[in-house]
């Protein structure tokens, strides 16, 4: 079994799309552990708020499965690809981490390139994860989110 952690972000009618991702992976998968969710400012565009927690588990399936997945799931939500590489998504499920993989291929980029760039992936990543160790950098999440410097404010949100 792999250990996955993965980002899970909406702001098209967040908490119904977010729900119902997390429902359908606790069906996928056992001892689905999630971070708190956080709203933040859309990044590179003008719209409306996103919601953004990270999200761990244990699997079988290879990342090509994962993804494979992964993208079913968004479509099942309505996300449509093709547009504008910053815009609004209904759901955006990204894989950060697969065990110590390193592998960018294909537009696969694990670890994902975001966990050391945005506070809405580090930050729950780092409270769900303190101690894992990020298989590039060599360092905790934790110890990453102690030397990161917030960019604006995200609070909370609980549903």
């Amino acid at each position: 079994m792999s250990s996955v952690y993965i980002s899970i972000g909406s702001n098209v009618d967040q908490q119904k799309n977010i729900s119902s991702c997390l429902k359908g992976l606790r069906k996928q998968f056992d001892q689905v552990k999630e971070s708190e969710t956080y709203e933040n400012k859309a990044v590179g565009f003008e719209g409306d708020n996103f919601y953004n927690l990270v999200v761990g588990f244990e699997t079988a399936m290879s990342v090509k499965e994962l993804m494979n997945l992964f993208r079913q799931i968004e479509c099942d939500h309505g996300r449509v690809r093709g547009g504008e590489k910053f815009s609004s998504r209904t759901l955006d499920i990204d894989l950060l981490l697969y065990d110590e993989l390193i592998l960018k291929e294909q537009g696969i980029d694990v670890p994902r390139a975001e966990i050391t760039r945005y506070e809405f992936v580090l930050r729950p990543l780092a409270e769900l994860a303190p101690d894992l160790i990020h298989p590039e950098l060599k360092v905790s999440m934790s110890e990453l989110w102690e030397n990161f410097s917030p960019k604006e404010e995200m609070r909370t949100v609980v549903f």
